[in-house]
C-alpha cells in the first residue's frame, strides 16, 4: 500500500444513521466522513462492518 494524497478537507464524524432492512428500520451511531457537503458512511449501520470510503455510498446533506 502507498499513500497517494492526504485529503485535508475531510472531517471524521459520528452520525445517527437510519437504514431500512426489509420491513425493519434500524438506526445506530455510525462512523462517517464529511466530504464536499456529503456524508460517506465508513461502517455499516446494521452490523458495524467497515466499508471503503466510496462516493457511491454518499448521502446528500439536506
Amino acid at each position: 500500500m502507498k499513500v497517494l494524497k492526504i485529503l485535508e478537507e475531510v472531517k471524521l464524524i459520528i452520525v445517527d444513521l437510519e437504514v431500512n432492512l426489509g420491513k425493519e428500520t434500524r438506526s445506530a451511531p455510525t462512523l462517517c466522513a464529511s466530504y464536499k457537503e456529503k456524508i460517506i458512511p465508513l461502517s455499516t449501520a446494521h452490523d458495524g462492518r467497515p466499508i471503503v470510503m466510496n462516493k457511491e455510498n454518499s448521502i446528500e446533506l439536506i
